[in-house]
């Protein structure tokens, strides 16, 4: 059966792309016909994922960047955007596991190093992303990664939640802000997802995802309560069920591109 998405011409950046739900995202992307670039800070992992995506045959390239850096990121979008020539969307995918003994055993370095990686460092990938877009013009789309701790208690791991919790809140101001440039921000809550953080478990083959309650948080509230962008479409996606398998994202991931 012919795939109904076709993402040939298009360009995505995956940061965290080379394990887990990232480098399920890259592969799914690459699967319908996307150019990829991969970030993360594990060069073996880097040209591991590489390897496996380029399967595809489409253009892959990996950067290392550390996103909770904000030099690291700028220099890592202009290395992106000179390989590949553009960014039509940005999966803001990088992160880090949180575990405390206890909340209040919890230190301000524990916390900072959380928030450093999972909000600051989605904070300055999406800024990049977004410039780049109302820059160029002719839109783009904007996918954050959170987790059902964001909306759910997490014991000893308060500054994971909070974390994923910004985020979405984050997600939401830009697509409030930017639909005027045709820029669609989502985000993707999974609940049991096999990453390597440690934060989750998703496992990922072909097509059929099954996304969680709040999959693309925001993506819907802002079209309905904003004036559609011209050759924008309504997305309506299942409210029941978990993304299962890492290999099963390319539904989801397509939709929400």
């Amino acid at each position: 059966m012919t795939s109904p998405f076709d993402l040939s011409g298009k360009v995505a950046l995956v940061t965290g792309g080379n394990s887990g739900i990232g480098l399920g995202m890259a592969d799914a992307l690459a699967a319908h016909g996307a150019a990829v670039a991969i970030w993360g800070t594990n060069e073996a992992k880097n040209d591991a994922a590489v390897a496996q995506v380029a399967r595809h045959g489409r253009p892959v390239v990996a950067f290392r960047c550390d996103v909770g850096d904000q030099s690291q990121v700028q220099a890592a979008f202009a290395a992106t955007v000179g390989a590949l020539g553009r960014v039509d969307a940005c999966f803001a995918n990088a992160g880090v596991a949180g575990a405390a003994p206890s909340f209040l055993e919890m230190t301000a370095e524990e916390w900072h190093r959380v928030l450093r990686v999972n909000l600051d460092g989605a904070f300055y990938t999406c800024q990049e992303a977004v410039r780049h877009m109302v820059e160029r013009g002719g839109g783009g789309s904007i996918v954050v990664t959170t987790s059902g701790a964001s909306v759910q208690g997490q014991p000893r791991g308060q500054h994971y939640g909070a974390s994923k919790a910004g985020v979405v809140a984050m997600m939401k101001g830009i697509a409030v802000e930017h639909a005027r440039h045709g820029i669609r921000a989502n985000a993707v809550l999974d609940r049991h997802a096999d990453d390597r953080t440690g934060a989750g478990v998703v496992e990922v083959p072909g097509t059929g995802a099954h996304p969680d309650p709040g999959a693309a948080v925001g993506g819907r509230q802002r079209l309905r309560r904003h004036r559609r962008v011209p050759g924008q479409r309504r997305v309506r996606l299942p409210h029941r069920g978990h993304v299962r398998d890492r290999r099963r994202l390319p539904d989801l991931l397509t939709t929400i591109f």
